[in-house]
C-alpha cells in the first residue's frame, strides 16, 4: 500500500508542475489579439458572425446551433456506416435509439456507451464521428469558459464575450490538437494499437483461436483522455491491454484526464486578473481530489467482509496485493485502479482501467458523490470552472450575508440576477439526476433496465442518471439498454450540458456590464484560506445534503449490510 501512495504522490507533483505552465500558455493563446494567417482565413469563411463581438446570447445560439448541427451529422453517420467505407468488418448501422443516446452522449462531452465500440463502430464512425466530437465537445466547453472569464474581467464597457467560433478554433487547433499528438505518440510507443486493418486472429498457447478487434485507436484515446471525453473505442475502455498496455501508459492517460481542468484554473486567475483566488480555487480543487484518492484506496485496499467469508485471502503480502482485486487489472494494481475512478469522476472523463461496480460501496461511493457534486474538482474542460463559478456566488452571498452587505465577487456587485442564474447552473443537474432516477426505478419501463435487485440495483440506477445528467459517462454495469434509457439518457445528457452552459454564459454577461466597485475595509476577501474552507461547506452543503438521502438507499445500505 506504501508503493501506491507514493506512486500517487508523484502523479500529484507532475500534474501541478505540468498544468501550471500549460495553464500560462493557455491564457496567452486566448487574450491575444491577432490570429495568424490560418486563423484569419478560416474566420474569413465563416463571415460576418466570426468577426465580431457577441454577447451571451450570440455566443450562446452560436454554441447551441453548432453542437446541433454536429448531433444530426454523428446521428445520420451512425445510422448508414453500413453503406460507408473505412469498415472492414462490415459492422451494421447503429439501432436509431442507440444512435441518438450516442449523438447526444458525443456532442455534449459525456461519451455514455450504451454499445461495444469494436462490435458496433466502423472506423470511418470512430475517427469522423467520435473521435472529432472528442475533439469539438472538448473545445465548444473550453469556449464557453474563456468567454465568461472574458465578461468578467471586463470593466462595465460592454456585454461582449468574445467570439465563439474564434474561442473554439484556437481551443481546437493551439491547445487540444498539439497535446492529442504529444500523447498520441507517447501511446504508440507504449503499444496502444493504431491500424486501419480490420480484427485479427490470434492463437492462444492452449491452441484456442480468439478474434482481436484493432483500429486507428491511439489517436482516439489521447484526445478522449485530452478533452476529459472518456468514451474509447473498446468496450472494456481503458482496461484492456490495447488501449492501455503498460503501467507508463497508464501513468500518462490519467495525467491527461486531469491536466487541463487543473491548466484552466491557473488559465481563469490570468484572465480575469485575480492570480491569488485562482490558487485558493487550485486547493480546493486538489483537496475534494485529494479526499476522494483518500477514501477510494483505503476502501479497496481493506476490501470487504463479503470476501474475507467467502474465503478470498485479501491480506497484502509480497506475493499478491491483497484487498479488493475484483475487475482490476493486475497490471495497474488497486492504488492506479482508485486513482483513476477519482480522477475520471473529478472531471467529466468517464474513462475507467477497471470495474466500478466491482467497487466496495465506500469506494464506489466515492466516484458517484464527485458527479454529483457537479464534477468541479477541478470538472470537465470549460464545463467544470463555470459549474464552480456557480458555487463561488453562493459562497459570496453567504459570506455578504454573515458580513451584513452586498456580495461582491472580484469586484463586482453580485446581485438578484446573478444568484437566480448561480442557483439554476447548482441545483438544475442534481435535480433532474435524481428525478431521472425515482422514474426509472418507479416506471415499468424504466425496471427493465436494472439487472440486479436491492440496493445494489438502486445504485446502478442512480449512477447511470447522475453520470449522463452530470455529462460524465462512466458507469456501474448492470443497468441495460433499452428505448426508454437510451431516450431519457440521451435528454438528460442534452439538458445537463446546455442549461448550466447558458446559465454561465448569462452570468457572463451580466457581469460584463458592471463596474469594478474599489475594495474597502468591509469587502470579504476572496484570495485567502477562509474562502477556500467556505467554498469546501458551500459545495458539500448544496450538492451533498442532495445527494445523501440517495445514498442511504443504495451505497450506505451495502455497507452496512456488508
Amino acid at each position: 500500500m506504501g508503493q501506491g501512495w507514493a506512486q500517487i504522490v508523484v502523479y500529484a507533483v507532475v500534474l501541478i508542475a505540468l498544468s501550471y505552465p500549460l495553464g500560462i500558455w493557455m491564457a496567452r493563446v486566448y487574450t491575444r489579439e491577432r490570429g495568424d494567417v490560418v486563423e484569419r482565413g478560416f474566420l474569413r469563411l465563416l463571415g460576418r458572425d466570426a468577426s465580431g463581438d457577441q454577447d451571451w446570447k450570440h455566443y450562446g445560439k452560436s454554441v447551441v446551433v453548432f453542437s446541433v448541427a454536429f448531433m444530426a451529422f454523428l446521428y445520420g453517420l451512425l445510422r448508414l456506416q453500413g453503406h460507408l467505407f473505412l469498415n472492414p468488418d462490415h459492422l451494421p448501422a447503429v439501432p436509431w435509439t442507440v444512435a441518438f443516446n450516442t449523438a447526444a452522449s458525443f456532442i455534449t462531452n459525456t461519451n455514455w456507451q450504451y454499445y461495444g465500440g469494436e462490435a458496433t463502430m466502423s472506423y470511418l464512425s470512430q475517427m469522423a464521428g467520435l473521435a472529432v466530437q472528442n475533439f469539438v465537445s472538448a473545445g465548444v466547453g473550453m469556449a464557453v469558459l474563456v468567454a465568461i472569464a472574458r465578461g468578467i474581467s471586463r470593466r462595465g464597457t460592454g456585454a461582449g464575450l468574445g467570439n465563439f467560433w474564434r474561442d473554439l478554433y484556437r481551443s481546437i487547433v493551439y491547445i487540444l490538437l498539439p497535446l492529442a499528438v504529444v500523447l498520441t505518440v507517447i501511446l504508440l510507443s507504449q503499444g496502444v494499437v493504431q491500424t486501419f486493418h480490420g480484427h485479427v486472429t490470434a492463437t492462444t498457447v492452449q491452441g484456442a483461436h480468439q478474434s482481436i478487434a484493432r483500429g486507428p485507436f491511439a489517436s482516439q484515446e489521447a484526445i478522449k483522455q485530452l478533452g476529459t471525453n472518456g468514451g474509447g473505442p473498446y468496450d472494456s475502455n481503458s482496461a484492456v491491454p490495447f488501449e492501455n498496455p503498460t503501467p507508463l501508459s497508464n501513468f500518462f492517460e490519467v495525467l491527461a484526464i486531469l491536466l487541463i481542468p487543473f491548466a484552466q484554473v491557473v488559465m481563469f486567475g490570468r484572465m480575469v486578473l485575480a492570480r491569488r483566488h485562482a490558487w485558493v480555487l487550485y486547493a480546493v480543487c486538489f483537496t475534494i481530489f485529494a479526499i476522494g484518492v483518500g477514501i477510494a484506496l483505503p476502501s479497496e485496499q481493506h476490501g470487504s467482509s463479503v470476501l474475507r467469508n467467502s474465503g478470498v485471502n485479501i491480506t497484502h503480502s509480497a506475493s499478491q496485493p491483497g484487498g479488493n482485486m475484483t475487475d482490476k487489472e493486475v497490471r495497474f494494481g488497486i492504488a492506479n485502479t482508485a486513482l483513476w475512478a477519482t480522477a475520471t469522476t473529478d472531471v467529466s472523463n468517464g474513462s475507467v482501467n477497471g470495474g466500478h461496480d466491482a467497487f466496495t460501496p465506500a469506494g464506489g461511493a466515492v466516484p458517484l458523490v464527485n458527479m454529483f457534486l457537479g464534477e468541479v474538482e477541478p470538472g470537465g474542460v470549460g464545463s467544470g470552472i463555470y459549474g464552480l463559478i456557480f458555487y463561488i456566488l453562493i459562497a459570496v452571498f453567504v459570506a455578504g450575508l454573515m458580513v451584513g452587505r452586498t456580495p461582491e465577487w472580484l469586484g463586482k456587485k453580485i446581485e438578484a440576477r446573478e444568484m437566480k442564474l448561480a442557483a439554476i447552473g447548482a441545483l438544475f443537474v442534481p435535480t433532474m439526476a435524481l428525478v431521472l432516477t425515482a422514474v426509472a426505478i418507479v416506471a415499468p419501463a424504466g425496471l427493465a433496465s436494472v439487472y440486479n435487485a436491492g440496493a445494489h440495483g438502486f445504485t446502478e440506477t442512480l449512477y447511470a442518471y447522475t453520470s449522463q445528467s452530470n455529462n460524465n459517462g462512466s458507469a456501474f454495469a448492470g443497468y441495460g439498454a433499452t428505448t426508454f434509457s437510451t431516450t431519457l439518457g440521451g435528454i438528460a445528457m442534452l439538458f445537463g450540458r446546455f442549461v448550466p452552459l447558458l446559465a454561465g454564459l448569462a452570468i457572463g454577461g451580466s457581469l460584463a456590464r458592471k463596474k469594478v466597485v474599489p475594495a474597502s475595509a468591509g469587502t470579504f476577501r476572496t484570495d485567502g484560506a477562509t474562502f477556500g474552507v467556505l467554498l469546501l461547506g458551500v459545495i458539500a452543503l448544496t450538492a451533498g445534503l442532495m445527494i445523501l438521502p440517495a445514498l442511504t438507499l443504495g451505497p450506505i445500505v451495502e455497507g452496512l449490510m456488508h
